[in-house]
């Protein structure tokens, strides 16, 4: 853990987040900035700069398709894209993005999603896990 982790603080749960879904290496939570409706991140447990420093890799994006079928189940989104890019926040996430036809920009604006809708929609996703 790392202290002054945005993301560990939320493991911690030092801070709150809209879960998605929790095993004990991955926590997927609802992104408060969110590009598209459904925006959600995934993030090991313990603290890795980037994706591709997960040790169990395959087990990390095997979260991450659990995560996108769900979202398929609950949004019937047009087609779905995946950022691992982690500028933002030096702690490894993946970026799971359900987009709607008509969404195809390559980075949508950030959307304005009350908390209440927030909740809604992590429980939505949640229940199709």
């Amino acid at each position: 853990m790392e202290e002054n982790c945005i993301f560990c603080q939320i493991i911690s749960k030092k801070l709150p987040c809209f879960k998605v879904y929790e095993n004990e290496d991955f926590l997927a939570f609802l992104d408060i900035y969110p590009r598209v409706e459904g925006h959600t991140l995934v993030i090991p447990k313990k603290h890795y700069r980037f994706v591709y420093d997960v040790p169990n890799f395959g087990a990390y994006w095997e979260t991450a398709l659990k995560i996108t079928k769900a979202m398929k189940k609950a949004l019937n989104p047009y087609f779905i894209t995946y950022v691992t890019h982690g500028l933002q926040v030096p702690h490894a996430h993946i970026h799971i993005m359900p987009r709607k036809k008509g969404e195809e920009e390559f980075v949508p604006e950030i959307k304005n999603i009350d908390r209440d809708n927030l909740n809604k929609l992590a429980e939505k996703i949640r229940k199709n896990i």
